[in-house]
């Protein structure tokens, strides 16, 4: 039995950009409270609205949540669209407030949008959260 050979550490596989149960929007309850208090920010590839829950202890960073209506398109579409915003979130979680819970609201332009240009709109959308 021959030893494996070990993997340097890298973002991806020690834990450092981890989109962890901590870092989503998982009730509805969070959900309607970012919707109804939170600003909104849009571009032709999505909407998201932004909140800052007041007296927030929070460590592990900012809560994201994805909200993609059926007229996106059907569920493959809808979920490939979550999965790469999801992923380009998680590589720059570190860069945004970790007291923020943001609500992000994908339109169908999203789903044939390259992904170079999704990347700078979502880039635009972290420096609007460090404003």
């Amino acid at each position: 039995m021959t030893n494996a050979p070990s993997v340097p550490p890298t973002p991806t596989n020690n834990g450092e950009h981890r989109f962890t149960k901590n870092s989503r929007l998982l009730k509805s309850v969070d959900f309607r409270k970012v919707y109804d208090n939170g600003s909104r920010f849009s571009c032709p590839y999505f909407v998201a609205f932004l909140f800052r829950p007041p007296a927030t202890n929070r460590d592990a960073g900012p809560r994201i949540g994805f909200t993609i209506p059926r007229a996106v398109g059907k569920a493959v579409i809808r979920n490939r669209i979550r999965r790469r915003m999801r992923e380009q979130l998680r590589m720059r979680l570190q860069q945004i407030d970790p007291a923020l819970d943001i609500v992000l609201n994908p339109r169908r332009a999203a789903a044939e949008a390259p992904l170079a240009e999704l990347t700078r709109q979502l880039e635009r959308l972290i420096e609007r959260c460090r404003a």
